[in-house]
């Protein structure tokens, strides 16, 4: 079911989140459909179930699938053979990189994966995208069937609200930087509320240069400002 709220129906220091929450016309979670205009769309659908799981050596090998389906492999230039998948995510599977690296699954289907780093961590990129306080997502779908539907949007938005958001005590920025080019991608950050702004070059190991669009969202307006995390509560 599709709902639609009024951005001026916010509550004074309410998040867009809170607002669909405040607002849902049968049990949720509220899912975001488009957050790039005014009224902001959102769905519930009881019977899919969206979630995401920690990515582990296991999944690799569909990892290595997916990137090298056609509507994923125009747009990831490297890293795409068996090895190079492993060698690439051993690092932070091993928990020797900080990035952290999920699987997105739909109804207890694997259908794609994602990453969520703080972009400090990453000085060359830091410097790249001017953004060093931020945090920085990559994501894809991989299954083909599940490409193309609008399931990107409201898997991304799981991704944010339940697995990124609760991480990063007192960030204000989420960021991602797709391909110039790649006008899905693009509209898929366009409704999930982020803006587009810096375009910049990225280099790659193989020497191809790529022109990126730097994408941000404003977490507080869009999530709520996070003040605690779960490493805060412990101490």
């Amino acid at each position: 079911m599709h709902f639609e709220v009024l951005r001026t129906q916010a509550r004074t220091g309410e998040s867009w989140a809170a607002l669909a929450d405040r607002h849902l016309p049968e049990p949720g979670p509220a899912l975001a459909v488009d957050l790039s205009g005014d009224p902001l769309v959102f769905r519930t659908d009881p019977s899919q179930r969206l979630s995401v799981r920690p990515m582990t050596a296991g999944d690799l090998a569909d990892v290595t699938r997916w990137t090298n389906e056609p509507h994923v492999a125009q747009w990831w230039d490297e890293n795409r053979s068996a090895d190079q998948v492993a060698a690439y995510y051993g690092p932070a599977l091993a928990g020797e990189d900080p990035t952290r690296l999920w699987i997105w699954e739909v109804n207890g289907r694997s259908v794609g994966f994602g990453q969520d780093y703080r972009i400090s961590d990453h000085p060359e990129y830091a410097l790249l995208s001017s953004k060093p306080d931020a945090v920085g997502i990559d994501y894809a779908i991989g299954e083909p069937a599940f490409a193309g539907r609008g399931l990107g949007t409201s898997l991304i938005w799981v991704f944010l609200r339940d697995i990124v958001w609760p991480a990063y005590a007192g960030v204000t920025e989420f960021f991602a930087a797709p391909d110039h080019r790649n006008a899905a991608s693009l509209r898929l950050l366009d409704k999930l509320g982020f803006t587009r702004g810096l375009w910049f070059d990225e280099p790659g190991s193989d020497g191809k240069v790529d022109t990126v669009i730097g994408c941000s969202l404003d977490v507080a307006q869009v999530m709520g400002l996070n003040l605690s995390t779960a490493e805060v509560t412990e101490e």
